[in-house]
């Protein structure tokens, strides 16, 4: 999974959220209430980030209520809070200098879900936001649906062609019948308190409480069974503001026997699942630069397994060996000082390339990262704008290790270390660690390459 540190904004009827979120994890938190004026809610926004921001912010998501063009960042329509005919992304974008993705806000709860709650691991997952409105967003394969630009407008699905005027000019919207808004009407029309709560009226017995929560539930369950026939999904996700109560409601109306079937399951993260998913969403979607530290001393394997990844993906390698030998072939033959002078001089070569790499570049350094101080190598990191690393560790018994360097002394320029070198090297071997700076997957280089493993493993990370 994408790592870093991201700030998610969501935008809510009631209230503005904002957190600090780093791996999954909220570290600082704040809120505003919500506006209808699209300049208040932006400078609203902007005081939110500001709170919770520190050095380590490289990316800033937001969630929005309504349909969101994600490519353009365009806001196509909205509720309460309408950002429609806003450059609302450029605006925060320009004013935190921070690069800034912009999705439907149920679509920014699902990612959330998918991530680090009661979706993680799922491929097909709808997930209905019941808050002032219903929200929606659907999984297909592991990517959010979005036909034409702005699928997943779930709370729109009819139920009642005989029902009530939806905001979005249809009639009988499930949105009419199963929104926390709906549930107030349907308070209001049985004559019962509008602050009475759903889970109160779950645990009566009375016809009146009965009656409401059939009025609410039952429509909601009609769209939950059509999205199932037509989505086949792994699960169906709810959650929102209303999302415990409307998730107790449905157990009151069971689905009916039917070929199609899903597990309809409660988000796990509540509140936090759209902060979550924005931040999380920002990180993956900012611009990146991305490396795959192939590490190992000396004639462990290396090269061979940053080739098969190379192979595989199609990025580029930089080894440490390719820019120095060259120097080493037409200088004239110098100690071992003046080969580790030229190791030190090309292993800086290969991060001034990557800082010249443009943005969403993957490359492979293939090179014996323990050669150097651990300082240096972050420094390097830091200044070729790398964002995110990932560490494969070649490994093999050390007397194989020696072998091996002895068997391609005849192939190595004069300079490499010759064959004194062996008994070192093996001790090396023996005493030889990972840099530990990133996410790391071990080799055994004694075995048959096989880059699946590999590929597998760094989509997991960087999904």
């Amino acid at each position: 999974m994408t790592t870093g540190t991201a700030i998610g904004i969501d935008i809510g009827g009631t209230r503005l959220r904002a957190a600090r979120v780093t791996d999954g994890v909220i570290e600082a938190r704040a809120s505003a209430e919500s506006a209808r004026d699209p300049a208040t809610v932006t400078a609203r926004v902007l005081e939110l980030v500001a709170k919770v921001r520190n050095p380590s912010v490289t990316a800033l998501g937001i969630g929005v209520p309504g349909q969101v063009h994600a490519t353009t960042r365009q806001v196509l329509s909205g509720g309460y809070v309408d950002l429609s005919g806003f450059d609302f992304a450029g605006q925060i974008e320009a004013a935190t200098a921070l690069p800034v993705t912009l999705e439907n806000d149920a679509t920014m709860a699902l990612l959330g879900e998918a991530a680090y709650g009661a979706a993680k691991d799922q491929q097909n997952v709808v997930m209905l936001t019941i808050g002032t409105g219903i929200g929606g967003a659907i999984l297909d394969q592991g990517q959010v649906l979005r036909g034409r630009g702005a699928a997943g407008q779930l709370g729109h699905i009819g139920i009642d062609p005989q029902g009530r005027q939806c905001v979005c000019g249809k009639i009988g919207c499930v949105e009419t019948t199963s929104s926390g808004t709906a549930f107030g009407v349907h308070l209001a029309e049985a004559g019962l308190p509008p602050d009475t709560r759903a889970e109160t009226l779950l645990n009566s017995q009375d016809p009146t409480a009965r009656t409401v929560i059939h009025a609410w539930a039952s429509p909601l369950r009609c769209a939950i069974d059509t999205l199932i026939a037509i989505l086949n999904p792994d699960c169906i996700l709810i959650g929102g503001g209303a999302g415990t109560a409307a998730h107790a409601a449905l157990a009151q109306f069971p689905a009916a026997p039917s070929w199609f079937k899903a597990p309809v399951l409660a988000a796990t993260l509540g509140d936090d699942a759209g902060v979550i998913g924005a931040a999380t969403t920002a990180l993956k979607s900012r611009p990146h630069k991305r490396a795959v530290l192939v590490n190992g001393v000396p004639a462990s394997g290396k090269s061979g397994v940053a080739r098969a990844l190379s192979d595989a993906t199609a990025w580029p390698i930089l080894a440490l060996d390719t820019v120095k030998n060259p120097f080493l072939t037409t200088l004239p033959p110098g100690d071992r000082l003046f080969n580790r002078t030229l190791g030190r001089a090309s292993y800086a070569a290969i991060f001034d390339l990557i800082a010249d790499a443009p943005a969403n570049t993957t490359l492979i350094i293939d090179a014996w990262f323990g050669f150097q101080p651990l300082e240096t190598l972050q420094a390097h990191i830091q200044r070729a704008g790398l964002t995110d690393i990932a560490e494969i560790w070649c490994y093999a018994p050390p007397e194989t290790i020696g072998a091996r360097y002895a068997d391609r002394l005849g192939q190595r320029p004069a300079g490499h270390p010759g064959a004194d070198y062996v008994p070192e090297l093996i001790s090396l071997a023996a005493a030889a660690k990972p840099t530990g700076l990133a996410p790391r997957l071990d080799v055994d280089t004694t075995k048959p390459i096989n880059a699946t493993p590999l590929t597998d493993w760094l989509a997991q990370l960087w999904r």
